[in-house]
């Protein structure tokens, strides 16, 4: 075939917009696309691959469990020496489909998202992009923006990095969390409804400080959704973007999202929430004036992001924790000082940086909750971590992360027989992988 002068350059045209093409059937915000290497590990597994005689009991406590407080499905993750050794959902995951939950369901992981915001924020401080220390507002702060100066309490210069990340900011929830009141301030500030985070940021700004920053615990969703703007602001990337490529990505994490309010928006292997028989219906958090359930439309999930935003199967967060437990292996995302430094009152305050809590037995837990989700993640010293994923809340919701708590501490403990068995890598077989087998990770996933 003859090509003259104008022929090149329409071909040169064409192959260019073929490239792009090809380029966004691969990428999203860039996060790499393959076909099969890019489904979710997690999503490969089955129930019958936990099907052991030794976690008899296991199943048994969870399904009690279950039926005792009437909750609908249930996602439940155990890991043993950063192998996962049982990964596993109960109950129903969809009642409109009649599908039952297993191993690669999504659910709303709430609060828990902190933990991977505090994360965030630690592997930039190790990158040595900020002392944990700089101020976060004024003109030297890291968000300078001049939206952000049209502040009048001076206190709000003093608060740091350190000071989000373990809750003593200076912020109250006396006057209701800013997060959960969008359309409020969208009328406070004559925007449209509903309000951005920025806008968010510009009415806290015009408030005074309840409490001089380092001061005062007092826990805040609207100091975590601050700290997900200086993670792009310091970035250059989205929040959602840089989580994934910095940290999900290494971890062969490739399923967890921020995920969205109504029900049209989920996931396709997102459960469906149910909220307790006879919960009042609330306006749509979207400003449309609509009556609706308060875990389809109620909440903005997208606005919580950094602060309660994510969705996550168990078996995915669960490889999550296990970058993060302060344990021997090859999982780590955050330096084995950095990972102690998260737990330790002397350095991160009574308020801890992600994590809810700990105890003197080297127990650390971190809650979740939000209309129609409640989830829990417990790391212990012996070695032993596991994640329960709830589709369901409940009318007395306060005490439910206990009875999660004192059902899983029990049936672990009562377990003796461990299978060797890795289920971040194989699906079961009959030569199953010896604990500790870790292979190398693919950087180029």
């Amino acid at each position: 075939m003859k090509y003259n002068f104008i022929t090149i350059p329409i071909l040169v045209i064409i192959f260019f917009f073929l490239e792009i093409a090809i380029s966004f059937s691969f990428r999203g915000s860039e996060k790499v696309i393959s076909f099969e290497d890019n489904i979710s590990f997690a999503l490969k597994l089955d129930n019958e691959d936990s099907d052991y005689h030794s976690y008899k009991g296991i199943d048994s406590a969870i399904k009690y469990f279950l039926a005792k407080n009437n909750i609908k499905g249930a996602s439940v993750a155990i890991t043993r020496n950063d192998s996962l050794v049982y990964a596993k959902g109960f109950g129903i995951a969809n009642t409109e489909t009649g599908e039952l939950v297993h191993p690669g369901h999504l659910f709303r992981i709430a609060s828990i998202s902190k933990l991977i915001t505090a994360v965030a924020i630690l592997k930039l401080y190790e990158d040595g992009e900020f002392s944990l220390d700089d101020h976060v507002f004024g003109p030297s702060g890291i968000l300078n923006d001049i939206r952000y100066q049209a502040y009048n309490d001076k206190l709000i210069e003093k608060i740091t990095i350190r000071h989000l990340l373990n809750h003593t900011a200076g912020w109250s929830n006396k006057l209701g969390d800013p997060l959960f009141n969008s359309l409020y301030i969208a009328n406070r500030m004559r925007t449209k409804k509903p309000a951005d985070l920025d806008v968010i940021i510009e009415y806290a700004m015009k408030q005074k400080l309840s409490h001089s920053p380092g001061s005062h615990y007092s826990y805040s969703n609207f100091g975590y959704a601050v700290l997900g703007k200086i993670i792009e602001k310091v970035s250059g990337m989205t929040y959602e973007d840089y989580v994934y490529i910095k940290i999900l990505i290494p971890l062969e994490i490739k399923d967890m999202h921020i995920g969205k309010s109504f029900y049209h928006e989920k996931f396709p292997n997102e459960v469906m929430y149910f909220e307790p028989a006879g919960s009042r219906k609330c306006y749509a958090y979207d400003g449309s004036g609509k009556l609706v359930h308060l875990a389809y439309g109620g909440n903005n999930i997208s606005l919580l992001g950094a602060a309660g935003g994510w969705i996550a199967s168990a078996p995915e967060l669960i490889k999550f924790l296990s970058a993060i437990d302060g344990h021997d292996g090859q999982l780590d995302i955050l330096s084995r000082e950095t990972i102690k430094l998260m737990t330790n009152p002397y350095f991160a305050g009574d308020g801890l940086f992600g994590w809810k809590g700990t105890d003197k037995n080297g127990t650390w837990w971190r809650t979740g909750f939000i209309a129609g989700s409640n989830a829990l993640v417990i790391r212990q010293d012996n070695g032993i971590n596991w994640v329960v994923l709830l589709n369901s809340s409940l009318s007395k919701n306060k005490s439910i992360h206990n009875k999660i708590s004192r059902m899983m501490f029990t049936a672990t403990y009562k377990t003796k027989d461990w299978p060797h068995i890795n289920l971040f890598f194989d699906k079961k077989q009959n030569s199953p992988t010896p604990i500790g087998y870790i292979p190398a990770l693919n950087p180029e996933l």
